[in-house]
């Protein structure tokens, strides 16, 4: 019998990123979280700093958890069946996000399905709406809150209408760029993934633009009920999730430029890719069940 050969499966040293990474997040759920509270009370305090600092311990763990991917890569190190794991890697993490946002969305659908026609009197609960809340009117977006507050609902026309096209373009400038990648083809692989960070970019400047809208004109804030609070929930993570899409395709850009990735060897490049389809999947959602419906 023939020897039995064994492909080899690289195994890095010890890495500290992940445990900077848990600090990073640590200090970005503690900054927020204090941040929101010091903005909807008007008082002064250390969450903006802890949010900042959170965030650069983020970048700092990216920037160099990337490179030492990157120099592994060119090395040859990676073998066929590290890249498998990989894959499945990329492809569970992507699932977990699915999970993440499906969170969100059923909490959406719990409020406006059920909770709001019970406050309005449904399924026999009238003497409940009459006691915890009794002019209340059964219909959302809920622009009253309980405390009396007015807002206004975010209209799917303008700035939200632009971003979906936006986001539904870029999908389509990074499947180009793919396509680019696998035919050699540099020239179209570098203008179609410039063109699709260009407009993850664009996609984030419109939405702090109608964050600016909602507050300064519209009254919507995260105080603004439960439509306020699944609105800013909703759109927030989502906004999050693209600002990273958009670093992944950021790095895969400066990649190109050097030369990286063939036909045959790109998973990096894949991941991005599946990742800002996921985000731009995502956000088509939201946009009818947040905006249209």
């Amino acid at each position: 019998m023939s020897e039995q050969q064994y492909e080899k499966y690289y195994v890095p040293d010890q890495s500290p990123w992940p445990f900077v990474g848990a600090v990073a997040l640590f200090l970005i759920v503690v900054g927020a979280g204090n941040y929101v509270v010091e903005v909807s009370k008007g008082k002064d305090g250390y969450g903006g700093i802890i949010l900042l600092t959170g965030i650069a311990v983020l970048l700092y763990m990216l920037w160099n958890w990337f490179k030492d991917q990157i120099n592994e890569s060119m090395a040859g190190l990676y073998s066929a069946q590290l890249s498998r794991s990989y894959r499945q890697g990329m492809s569970w993490f992507i699932f977990s996000e699915v999970m993440f946002f499906c969170a969100f969305f059923g909490a959406l659908f719990y409020a406006r399905v059920f909770s709001v026609p019970w406050l309005g009197g449904a399924s026999n609960n009238v003497s409940t709406a009459a006691v915890l809340w009794p002019t209340f009117e059964a219909v959302w977006p809920l622009v009253t809150t309980p405390g009396g507050t007015q807002t206004q609902a975010m209209p799917p026309g303008g700035l939200p209408l632009y971003n979906t096209i936006i986001l539904l373009v870029s999908s389509v400038t990074c499947h180009y760029a793919h396509v680019g990648l696998e035919k050699n083809n540099r020239k179209n692989l570098t203008m179609f993934l410039g063109l699709t960070v260009l407009l993850g970019l664009l996609f984030l400047f419109f939405q702090v633009e109608e964050y600016i809208h909602a507050y300064t004109e519209m009254g919507l804030k995260l105080d603004s009920g439960i439509y306020g609070n699944t609105f800013f929930m909703l759109t927030g993570f989502h906004g999050m999730h693209v600002t990273l899409g958009t670093i992944l395709l950021i790095v895969m850009f400066f990649r190109v430029l050097k030369g990286h990735f063939t036909p045959d060897n790109h998973f990096a490049f894949q991941a991005a890719s599946w990742y800002w389809h996921f985000v731009d999947v995502v956000w088509v959602c939201l946009f009818i069940f947040v905006y249209l419906l």
